[in-house]
């Protein structure tokens, strides 16, 4: 195991190296024409699916993405230290191993009792994920997507008192949520490549845009939803149903 002082250290190298590629990016109009084409192949192709064409687009973009960033010089000089460094550690830990012993301390504080949660929805790379067509138990959403559709219908639950919470971070896609028309919400949306159709309200082309709306009566509402979304390239739907 090791130690925190070793944690920080990789932490600290993924943190510079995270800044030299957008340096890197930043600085090469090719790399950055690039990503943004890979993203466009991917926000077009996931526009087709299910057809052939869709899932050709999608891995032309994936292929695109994924050769670019292996490409860069940075990456490579990154991926190099963090080798030399990673075997230096193995290294050490087979000239001195460590000895294990356990510590025993008596609890200050009562046992906490811990209750699991089923969630409504899941983290998932690449696909489409919709809550149920029938009634289901309320829990908050939190929640990542790679590549594809999410859908959060909540006309078939009944949300507690207060405020609920949907959080959403997509890579590439759309997320569509329906309000039912009684709900009060508050909308956090921001994105870098896409669209926002916002009940009435339209974004078309919203580029490097953070959004925020929220309905009239939503500070005095008893239940209400706070709708906080994150998407790099893709769309965002909200609709009363």
């Amino acid at each position: 195991m090791w130690k925190g002082r070793n944690i920080d250290t990789v932490n600290g190298l993924l943190l510079i190296g995270v800044i030299l590629v957008l340096l890197e990016v930043s600085l090469n109009g090719g790399l950055l024409f690039l990503l943004i084409m890979s993203a466009a192949f991917v926000y077009f192709g996931r526009k087709r699916l299910p057809r052939t064409t869709g899932k050709v687009f999608i891995g032309i973009g994936l292929f695109f993405f994924i050769t670019t960033i292996m490409n860069m010089v940075v990456v490579k000089f990154f991926l190099l230290v963090l080798l030399v460094y990673l075997g230096f550690q193995f290294y050490q830990s087979k000239q001195k191993p460590k000895k294990i012993r356990p510590v025993i301390e008596k609890p200050q504080h009562a046992n906490e009792n811990l209750f699991k949660q089923q969630p409504i929805l899941q983290n998932k790379w690449v696909g489409r994920q919709k809550t149920h067509d029938h009634v289901y138990e309320w829990n908050d959403v939190n929640i990542q997507a790679g590549f594809g559709e999410t859908i959060i219908d909540l006309s078939y639950t009944v949300l507690p008192k207060g405020e609920s919470l949907i959080m959403i971070r997509s890579f590439v896609g759309k997320v569509q949520v329906l309000i039912p028309y009684e709900l009060e919400v508050s909308i956090q949306h921001s994105v870098m490549i896409g669209s926002a159709s916002l009940f009435e309200h339209d974004e078309e082309s919203a580029l490097n845009q953070v959004l925020s709306y929220k309905t009239n009566g939503y500070d005095e509402a008893s239940e209400k939803v706070k709708l906080v979304t994150s998407i790099f390239a893709g769309d965002l739907e909200v609709k009363r149903v």
